[in-house]
């Protein structure tokens, strides 16, 4: 990857997908991180996993949360995700929630958020976003439907 700080999002559920790897998406270069909601998502994804997936989905998942910090949100991510929040519903472009929180997060502790899904954060002030090569495969992105 090789972005600087990031908070790192789609790459980790492709590497559940390739060969559930960490090593294949993040360098040892890498500076990168989750936000909070990141790992709640990761977590949904286990939870709704079917039988067959779900012990395989639960290693891979553990083992990011073990090895990726997570950035927690406090008042500081609070303020930046409130903003987002009223600017896009005062546009009326509203959206969940997840998405401007994880931007917030990403501008709170100076990362880019690196992602497939770009259209989710380009419209959201002060946000570095780094393009991740689409499409993962519909699987992989077990933490959409939250929002």
């Amino acid at each position: 990857m090789h972005e600087g700080r990031a908070c790192f999002l789609g790459a980790l559920v492709a590497a559940e997908g390739a060969s559930g790897a960490l090593d294949d998406v993040i360098g040892d270069e890498d500076d990168v991180a989750i936000a909070a909601i990141t790992a709640a998502e990761l977590l949904v994804g286990v939870e709704l996993a079917d039988k067959r997936r779900k012990s395989s989905r639960e290693r891979f998942v553990e083992e990011i949360l073990q090895s990726i910090p997570v950035e927690t949100y406090d008042v500081n991510i609070a303020r930046h995700h409130a903003r987002w929040l009223a600017e896009v519903k005062r546009a009326g472009r509203p959206r969940g929630a997840h998405d401007p929180m994880i931007a917030a997060t990403a501008v709170a502790r100076d990362r880019a958020v690196v992602t497939t899904n770009v259209g989710h954060f380009k419209d959201l002030p002060e946000v570095r976003v780094v393009p991740l090569p689409a499409p993962l495969p519909p699987i992989l992105n077990f933490g959409e439907d939250l929002e």
